[in-house]
């Protein structure tokens, strides 16, 4: 746990800098629930059969960290517990995706994201839409994801691993 602790310090100081860590420890009270709602799918958008997503552990919390010149959030920050349960809705496997990482998102005025990631997050991917091919993950470890203006979704591994969900539970 210690480890954790320090990785992800290291991790937030060198993305944000040490007086924006300082600065977040000291205002903790600027964190608001960011809830994941739940989700359905149809058979071949990520899976090759219908699913639902339906969070049983929903304590993700998101602070702005910067804002655009409009007002808009520039850079936002996420962490909290987060289990998602998706359920082949065919046969009624299922599969209780523990992802409960801490990200620190760039979103960029054409719409397009840049997620730095620390720990496990849930990625679907359509077909033809990223570096990987359709299905839904729990991808985890020390990564980046660029998602372009269309969707359009990059994973670039620095260490960790990823878990087809679609896999588990066909």
């Amino acid at each position: 746990m210690r480890r954790t602790a320090l990785a992800l310090t290291a991790l937030a100081t060198t993305l944000l800098g040490p007086a924006a860590v300082a600065s977040a420890a000291e205002t903790a009270p600027g964190w608001e629930p960011a809830p994941s709602p739940p989700f359905d799918l149809a058979a071949g958008v990520r899976c090759d059969f219908p699913v639902h997503g339906e969070p049983l552990v929903d304590e993700v919390v998101r602070r702005i960290v910067e804002r655009h010149p409009d007002g808009s959030p520039k850079r936002v920050a996420y962490k909290g517990d987060l289990v998602v349960r998706v359920t082949h809705t065919g046969t009624g496997d299922f599969y209780d995706a523990d992802v409960s990482g801490t990200a620190l998102v760039d979103h960029r005025t054409d719409g397009s994201q840049f997620w730095s990631v620390l720990g496990p997050v849930l990625v679907g991917v359509g077909e033809g839409g990223g570096n990987m091919p359709r299905s839904l993950y729990v991808v985890d470890g020390l990564y980046t994801m660029d998602i372009s203006a269309t969707g359009h979704k990059t994973v670039t591994m620095v260490h960790g691993t990823r878990t087809d969900i679609c896999e588990q539970i066909d």
